[in-house]
């Protein structure tokens, strides 16, 4: 009987939450489109009518889960219950299309805005150009004419992130027959320089190493926690769960608040910089590591650990000799994936300050140097390629061990 009533209790929840839903969807559609207005307690006063009315019915989704009936035990295309299920999927599906303001028609006519980055994407800045002084001297000596060197002086110094944004400025600045005669003469005396290069290099580097020690300062934080994380290791006493339930809480906590929200707070903590983003990529290694980690644990064979207990160990004792044994290759495989996590991750918190290559892409486009871009974002997918390419062969081996 105490159980009739438990079920009763849940399926009508469960009917009331459905109906509460779908109500709720239904208003913000007729709201948002046509202007509908209605009190709230009015959409509570519906839930509550229909949760009677189908729970009573027998055949809704609370009854299905708990109290099922002849009718909810049919097939969902000859019940009630299934058709209220596609009826909410489709309503959810309408509402997520609110939402999101999904707009076919700007996605197909507006490709022009993305022009800039497009053209920067297929033609990175990997040599820049710039005419110096010495340029207009070997010109001079080449015999180009004054009045063009005078029309030169104007754009000396300046930088070019590719040969063709060098030759239209100059095409700009020189009229068509002046331009066919020098253009070829003006482009080979350029000065050549890999500076942003070297520049997007410098920042990759900082962004390994940064998502590195990261990985690797979350590793010992995250190895202890996970033998109090782990269910099957933690006694059935009041301590024991209590630390199970908080280190799982924290852990899910951390994890939850992503990287980029991190780095947001330590770069008011320690200031902008790849310190920052190191410290926002360990905490939520930590988190998920300590997930990953106590979970492994928790699919142990549990034969060599009553071994070791049938012998009088300690508690140390029987995780230093029957579960580390066990989850050393996990554990290894598990962390190479981390690390090429936090290497992606770690372009993400530069956009907030937390250093690395982000920062340098949020930089460029802002200056709207798109070919500058280009080769940041070529950059990023070759190594974050390769490291994938690499760490599935090292966590295919380690997991076959």
């Amino acid at each position: 009987m105490k159980g009739q009533i438990k079920n009763t209790l849940k399926g009508l929840m469960v009917d009331f939450l459905f109906w509460l839903y779908l109500f709720g969807c239904l208003y913000y559609l007729l709201h948002n489109n046509w202007g509908w207005t209605v009190r709230n307690k009015f959409i509570l006063i519906t839930a509550m009518f229909f949760t009677g009315l189908f729970f009573l019915i027998g055949d809704s989704l609370g009854r299905k889960s708990f109290l099922p009936t002849a009718s909810t035990n049919r097939k969902w295309s000859h019940s009630v219950w299934g058709w209220l299920l596609v009826i909410v999927l489709i309503v959810t599906f309408l509402v997520g299309w609110n939402i999101v303001e999904v707009n076919p028609y700007k996605f197909f006519t507006k490709f022009r805005n993305a022009g800039g980055i497009t053209s920067g994407i297929f033609d990175p800045s990997i040599v820049g150009y710039q005419l110096s002084n010495q340029s207009l001297e070997e010109l001079k000596l080449d015999g180009v004419d004054q009045e063009i060197l005078e029309k030169l002086s104007g754009i000396i110094g300046k930088r070019y992130n590719t040969r063709k944004v060098c030759r239209d400025d100059l095409k700009r600045i020189l009229d068509e027959e002046e331009f066919r005669i020098y253009g070829e003469i003006l482009l080979s005396k350029t000065e050549k320089n890999m500076t942003m290069l070297n520049q997007a290099l410098t920042a990759l580097a900082e962004t390994i190493f940064l998502a590195l020690l990261a990985t690797i300062f979350a590793i010992p934080f995250a190895f202890i926690l996970s033998f109090f994380a782990a269910r099957n290791l933690m006694p059935h006493t009041f301590l024991g769960n209590s630390v199970y339930i908080i280190i799982r809480t924290i852990a899910t906590i951390f994890r939850s608040i992503e990287a980029i929200v991190w780095a947001i707070i330590f770069s008011v903590w320690v200031g902008i910089g790849p310190f920052a983003g190191m410290l926002a990529l360990m905490i939520h290694s930590i988190a998920a590591l300590t997930k990953l980690y106590s979970e492994q644990i928790e699919n142990i064979d549990h034969g060599p650990v009553e071994a070791i207990k049938a012998t009088g160990a300690s508690t140390i004792q029987t995780w230093i000799f029957a579960v580390i044994p066990q989850i050393i290759s996990p554990y290894l495989a598990f962390t190479i994936y981390r690390w090429d996590i936090n290497v992606r991750m770690a372009t993400i918190v530069g956009f907030v300050g937390g250093g690395g290559i982000g920062l340098l892409l949020m930089q460029q486009q802002q200056l709207l140097r798109w070919h500058n871009v280009g080769l940041i974002i070529w950059l990023i997918a070759a190594v974050v390629w390769t490291m994938d390419m690499i760490s599935a062969k090292v966590r295919t081996k380690l997991t076959s061990m």
